[in-house]
């Protein structure tokens, strides 16, 4: 995938539910214990964006306070505040003032993991972008875009249909010359003279869709949330499991993988597990390399393997040691393995299957680690794959 932005749509004040939002906006109502709008960033982070921005208005300073300059999966949020509401497509006349790149647009009220890969490789020379679609089953009182379906790979509008809008867009930054700074709805206003003029392709997503728009809806988010993000994790050190370990290594160039790694990922992903990273940094702590070395890092990676459909969900490492050269590192931490803080953290952020969940590692601090953490653990083996497909095979799952 090229340079890509991602940009999240979160100034809502969700009149229809505000009864059951408090003093909160709608993105970040509270779904067992995080805010919906984490659960949206956490499940696209895991590509590789120039820029995440999240445009807000309504109640802004909860969505700053909670996210802006924060990492996550070594992206970084800015978050862009709405001097007035302006609606769906009035709201991103605010990207003109940024550099933006094409972009990745998702309704921060609606949950639904796309293959972004697929989403970008649908919009053809002629188009302006492409769009999600998904079952219109239980969404009656939407009224926003949902007589549509697909004709040669073009939306169309359609007098009856079971497909609706997803709320997960792919734009080319030209898009926004059909945008103007007056309070108008990208659904209502601006999608329908470029979907009748056939500039917006489309794909059909079946995946789990969940719209907390509405009292019945926002009711049940947590509890279908909760069992339709739940699996289980490969919880992985970096140096010595994924990649050769020759010292501190921060550069793309210097990262070796070793054997079987790309295809034991690829075999992990198959079997709907989550992938984390789990990596001490001492690096940091001594001054070698730096916190944005790290993530210019990472994301070079994801950039890599997400050519092959291949993701690490999530990352966390230490930059503490008790002995740090740089003396803002220099303490003792539980982050720090044979800590366990790390695996604590990803945890509380994602739904993880315990009983399936497993953790390989090179250093005796990995399993007292993994043991503190009640996961079954192994050292690295010579053959990554061989080593994932007989932890399988003893878990009986597959």
């Amino acid at each position: 995938m090229k340079s890509l932005d991602l940009v999240i749509l979160a100034g809502g004040k969700g009149t229809r539910i505000s009864n059951l939002l408090g003093r909160k906006p709608k993105p970040m109502a509270s779904f067992n214990k995080r805010p919906f709008l984490e659960y949206i960033i956490q499940t696209y982070s895991k590509y590789r964006f120039q820029n995440v921005y999240i445009l807000g208005g309504f109640k802004f300073r909860q969505i700053f306070n909670k996210f802006e300059k924060k990492y996550y999966n070594c992206n970084k949020i800015t978050c862009i505040k709405e001097k007035k509401l302006m609606g769906t497509a009035g709201a991103l006349n605010n990207l003109k003032k940024k550099n933006i790149n094409d972009f990745i647009l998702i309704n921060g009220d609606t949950f639904l993991e796309v293959d972004l890969n697929n989403l970008v490789k649908s919009c053809d020379n002629k188009s302006l972008g492409s769009m999600t679609l998904v079952e219109n089953k239980d969404y009656k009182s939407n009224r926003k875009l949902v007589a549509i379906g697909l004709k040669n790979k073009k939306i169309v509008y359609k007098k009856s249909s079971k497909l609706m809008n997803g709320g997960v867009y792919f734009f080319k930054k030209k898009i926004l010359k059909f945008i103007h700074n007056q309070n108008l709805s990208l659904e209502n206003d601006t999608l329908p003279g470029l979907i009748k003029k056939k500039k917006i392709a489309g794909i059909i997503n079946r995946n789990f869709f969940v719209d907390i728009g509405t009292p019945y809806n926002f009711n049940n988010a947590a509890a279908l949330l909760k069992k339709n993000c739940t699996r289980p994790a490969a919880f992985l050190d970096r140096d010595g499991v994924i990649n050769y370990d020759t010292g501190y290594v921060h550069k793309i160039k210097n990262f070796k993988l070793r054997p079987g790694v790309t295809k034991g990922l690829k075999y992990l992903k198959s079997k709907n597990y989550y992938i984390f990273i789990v990596t001490n940094q001492s690096g940091i702590a001594r001054g070698l390399y730096t916190h944005n070395d790290f993530y210019k890092l990472h994301n070079d990676l994801k950039e890599k393997f997400q050519k092959n459909n291949i993701f690490f969900d999530d990352i966390n490492f230490c930059p503490y040691h008790p002995n740090a050269e740089l003396k803002k590192f220099r303490k003792i931490s539980t982050l720090r393995k044979p800590g366990n803080l790390m695996i604590k953290q990803l945890r509380a952020k994602w739904h993880t299957e315990r009983n399936k969940s497993f953790m390989i590692g090179d250093q005796i601090v990995d399993k007292i680690c993994a043991q503190k953490s009640n996961l079954y653990f192994e050292f690295a083996k010579n053959n990554f794959f061989t080593q994932v497909k007989n932890i399988m095979k003893k878990f009986n799952n597959y």
